[in-house]
């Protein structure tokens, strides 16, 4: 290709003699690349792309782009590469605290070990907590499902068997981020039935009664009575304290059997969250709202009628009592006028 051009160039008898002579030790191929010289030669050169009148530059100049654009290609994606897996710890680590957090403030899933709560939880199932609101000073309420922590002696006080291997660290891990249960943490779940102010009781063939009002509880297990196994009452609930019982009440060591700890009360500073919705497995979806019998009039008991006004009034004293201070301060700073 080379000689091409220099024999397009040239034009002249003489150049192509030596062009002829300096053939005979090539190859057929520069030879024949040679011999399209003359007339014809030039004819070739004006009607070529114009590429081609850069000859043996063009194949250069090619090689070289290809070759720079693929290193350049190449670069790039592991450079890509290499920042990626830079990154990656720090996502990871930025995913668990945020999961930290969410565990810690807002929702943490539960495991369901037992039978206590049969049908509205199976063994097995998952379900998440809400504990964000009890820190904004939400109290527990009637009808609401809530976990709490054990307030002592209701849970075997045997050493709890810690998890061990890699199993045992993935569970610790993962109960870190509220994935998991803890292998030792000491939680139980039931229903709230009466609150501090109430007055509850349950007499055997009869139903549950709240300051009075009995409860139609259509969310016990079938084939179970409200508490013919364990009749109780009347007891009264103390402010800051809670009365609990599980749905299926033929299987449920509730406030019923522990009268000999606190009465069977459980401290609402002990309660983690409300469970709000069954999440797993997924053919067991669904919410935990508190049923409507907990909504009747007249459930609610003088005292617990009696709160929100009371707190409104205290917390209107003190601002009664600035705006006070505030005018007779500013009396006395206006300057008197004698008549």
């Amino acid at each position: 290709m080379g000689d091409l051009a220099v024999g397009a160039r040239s034009g002249s008898g003489e150049n192509e003699g030596e062009g002829e002579s300096g053939t005979e030790n090539r190859s057929p191929e520069a030879s024949t690349t040679v011999s399209a010289s003359g007339p014809e030669a030039h004819s070739a050169a004006r009607d070529a792309p114009p590429t081609a009148e850069r000859g043996s530059d063009i194949s250069v100049s090619t090689g070289a782009e290809d070759g720079t654009t693929s290193d350049h290609t190449s670069g790039a994606q592991g450079r890509q590469q290499r920042s990626f897996f830079k990154e990656l710890p720090i996502l990871v680590g930025i995913a668990l605290i945020l999961a930290l957090l969410i565990k810690t403030f807002l929702v943490q899933a539960f495991s369901i070990p037992s039978n206590s709560m049969q049908n509205t939880l199976q063994v097995g199932d998952r379900v998440l907590v809400d504990k964000l609101t009890p820190w904004f000073g939400s109290e527990p309420e009637r009808g609401e499902v809530v976990v709490f922590h054990d307030p002592g002696g209701w849970l075997n006080e045997a050493p709890v068997p810690q998890p061990s291997g890699v199993g045992g660290a993935i569970q610790t891990v993962l109960s870190a981020i509220g994935l998991m249960p803890s292998a030792d943490e000491q939680d139980l779940i039931k229903r709230v039935i009466a609150v501090g102010g109430d007055r509850v009781e349950c007499k055997r063939g009869g139903p549950v009664e709240i300051n009075g009002k009995a409860l139609e509880e259509s969310y016990l297990f079938p084939g179970n009575t409200p508490c013919d196994d364990k009749p109780f009452g009347p007891v009264e609930v103390p402010v800051g304290k809670m009365w609990v019982m599980g749905d299926h009440r033929q299987d449920s060591l509730d406030s019923r059997f522990h009268r000999s700890v606190d009465n069977g009360m459980i401290p609402t500073d002990r309660v983690v969250g409300r469970a709000i919705v069954v999440a797993w497995p997924i053919t067991h979806w669904s919410p935990l709202p508190v049923p409507d019998t907990f909504d009747q009039k007249g459930l609610a008991s003088k005292v617990a009628e009696g709160v929100p006004a009371a707190a409104g009034l205290a917390g209107a004293v003190p601002l009664v009592l600035w705006r006070r201070r505030r005018r007779a301060a500013r009396a006395a700073a206006e300057p008197s006028v004698n008549g």
